[in-house]
């Protein structure tokens, strides 16, 4: 398939610059398989889409402050640093800006006499690996010189960092926030337990390559980043029993169907594992674990896009976003959600397309 095929026209003044005034006030698209028509709620009516024999898997990793700027002696412009992946206790794999100007063996500052960093090497991708020597905790130096790694397309400032962070987040690691999982709030998610819709926590800490555009015409060219994530063994259990009563097991965002759909599965059940995960999923993919994906909406010809068009037909896909843009619904990390039935036939019977 191309690149070309997962294009769609999206007005700039429809990309969210901010959250919603209260998380679970965004607008909720909700998406049957088939050709049923669309129906349009808000994120707080998810509790009608939900039976109490099923699962919401939500991601529990928390962004940290990743984008770091310093100086380097002899150069007039600051230098930024976004950390994507830490590798020991002091070495990480960053993006760095400007490139050219750091190569192995520069070395950088951002807290004076307590927090600087130097190049070890130049990677293939153009990313570098970095040591950091620092006095103290990094991770408190790091909430205090480091800043929210907002995408590049949101350009106005957080009021509070918090906005960026899910109200279940939990294990630091991330240089994005798992999106979908922004609009529940603490009392959204009591409602659901209530009614009998159990909850499971994995943990993905999202990098950016995720978000890293397709560059390739032919998306089988695509070469994703791998990302850390963890299947623990309450997890495991909670889909396990899930499926064995025939309820559905439903992905909060792109990242909990990533770490669904690279597990390990045995004898018909799920095992507990972790490790890294590159997988790259488009339309001829089979869905082993997901039955619903509640997700919000996603860049033109991005790798999320292509995820739910395996998972609900492209042209379907397209067909609602297209509705979405009509009835001016908001895109992107703090934009409006869907949630997705799947209807993986028409993924497959679309891929060769």
């Amino acid at each position: 398939m191309k690149k070309s095929d997962f294009y769609y026209d999206l007005p700039e003044y429809l990309i969210a610059q901010h959250p919603a005034a209260e998380r679970d006030a965004a607008r909720l698209m909700y998406v049957p398989a088939g050709n049923a028509p669309t129906r349009d709620m808000h994120f707080r009516d998810l509790p009608e889409l939900l039976n109490n024999d099923d699962l919401l898997v939500l991601n529990d990793t928390r962004v940290i402050p990743a984008r770091l700027i310093g100086s380097k002696e002899g150069m007039q412009k600051p230098v930024e640093f976004l950390l994507l992946r830490r590798e020991t206790l002091t070495d990480w794999q960053v993006i760095v800006r400007p490139g050219r100007k750091l190569r192995q063996g520069a070395k950088v500052s951002f807290l004076p006499g307590r927090l600087s960093a130097e190049v070890l090497e130049v990677l293939p991708d153009g990313n570098r690996r970095v040591r950091f020597y620092f006095s103290g905790s990094f991770e408190a130096l790091l909430d205090e010189a480091g800043q929210m790694p907002l995408p590049p397309y949101i350009h106005e400032k957080l009021e509070d960092p918090e906005q960026y962070q899910t109200v279940y987040s939990v294990h630091k690691g991330s240089a994005a926030a798992p999106t979908a999982g922004l609009h529940f709030t603490p009392e959204l998610l009591e409602k659901i337990k209530a009614s009998g819709t159990d909850i499971a926590y994995i943990t993905l800490h999202v990098g950016l390559g995720t978000f890293r555009p397709v560059k390739t015409e032919n998306i089988l060219d695509h070469h994703m980043h791998s990302e850390y994530f963890i299947l623990n063994e309450e997890a495991a259990e909670k889909i396990n029993a899930c499926r064995a009563r025939g309820g559905r097991v439903i992905a909060v965002g792109t990242t909990s169907c990533r770490v669904l759909e690279s597990s390990t599965i045995k004898d018909g059940k799920v095992l507990p594992s972790s490790g890294e995960t590159d997988i790259f999923i488009y339309p001829s993919y089979h869905f082993k674990l997901t039955d619903a994906l509640i997700t919000n909406f996603h860049l033109p010809e991005s790798t999320l896009l292509m995820l739910v068009s395996a998972f609900s037909g492209r042209e379907r896909i397209l067909s609602v976003y297209n509705e979405a843009v009509k009835k001016e619904y908001r895109f992107f990390s703090f934009g409006d959600a869907m949630f997705l039935e799947k209807d993986e036939e028409r993924g497959q019977d679309e891929s060769g397309k």
